[in-house]
């Protein structure tokens, strides 16, 4: 029965409060929905008495990025469908060292959850972080591939294996509700001018939430107007909603890790 809005707004708050800015909106992604979704200003959903929800949150301090996702499965009933994601994360980590290809990770991903009877989602992926970045160009994938990069000591990854009872990757919803800056063009309204200048002071190139906006910028008409332009001109980008394809049930597990010399330490338990 808990509002997903206050669960949100209730991290980001506790992140605020430990001196800390969020490094993206936190996302509550329940059942079939994989990632990208997180409430919008005003919603009324409620967790209900059965469910997968996963919620993934990152922290970002002096340009420093976090992120790490679970999952909760509130019926008692996918409890091997969050193991899955949780043993293919420990699986990668523990294998992770300088010299090991990006391409192995990904197979052991796909061989834990795939010997769980499950499908790992093969078009979400782990990521390189840098300083700022929360996406830095690497991506780890989550099923067994050729990418020859090699990891290297000081590097830092969020490893993020996703499990899935349905088909094994993910769509494009039509419901947006995460940005972030993309490429700089002319715009015309005054408004998206004004938003533009809150986003570069405050979020960077860090993905942001359309309620953030609000709260800086009340009028809805105004604040979707604005953002639309934006779009338009490509200078936000948006990241739609993800759901499985097949509409199967999802966990996901991730973790930060820096890669040491003989391995890796995880920065985010």
């Amino acid at each position: 029965g808990e509002p997903l809005l206050d669960i949100a707004e209730t991290i980001e708050k506790m992140t605020a409060e430990q001196g800390c800015k969020s490094a993206f909106p936190v996302n509550i992604s329940i059942n079939d929905i994989a990632a990208h979704y997180t409430p919008e200003t005003g919603c009324e959903a409620v967790l209900g008495e059965t469910g997968l929800v996963k919620i993934d949150l990152g922290i970002t301090l002096n340009g420093a990025i976090a992120d790490t996702a679970y999952s909760v499965d509130l019926g008692d009933e996918n409890g091997k469908l969050v193991e899955a994601s949780e043993r293919a994360l420990e699986n990668a980590i523990a294998a992770i060292k300088p010299g090991v290809r990006i391409g192995e990770i990904g197979g052991i991903i796909e061989e834990t959850i795939t010997g769980y009877g499950f499908k790992p989602i093969s078009n979400l992926t782990g990521h390189k972080i840098e300083t700022g970045l929360l996406h830095a160009g690497v991506e780890i994938p989550n099923i067994k591939s050729n990418d020859p990069y090699e990891f290297k000591s000081g590097e830092i990854f969020a490893v993020e294996p996703f499990a899935t009872t349905g088909a094994g990757y993910v769509e494009d919803q039509e419901q947006v509700e995460i940005f972030s800056l993309y490429a700089p063009a002319a715009v015309r309204m005054r408004q998206s001018r004004k938003i533009v200048e809150h986003v570069i002071m405050n979020y960077g190139t860090l993905p942001f939430a359309e309620r953030w906006i609000r709260k800086e910028f009340p009028s809805k008409l105004l604040v979707s107007a604005a953002l639309k332009e934006l779009l338009e001109s490509h200078f936000i980008k948006g990241y739609p909603v993800l759901r499985d394809a097949g509409k199967g049930l999802v966990s996901q597990a991730e973790h930060t890790i820096l890669v040491t010399e003989d391995g890796s330490e995880t920065l985010t338990k």
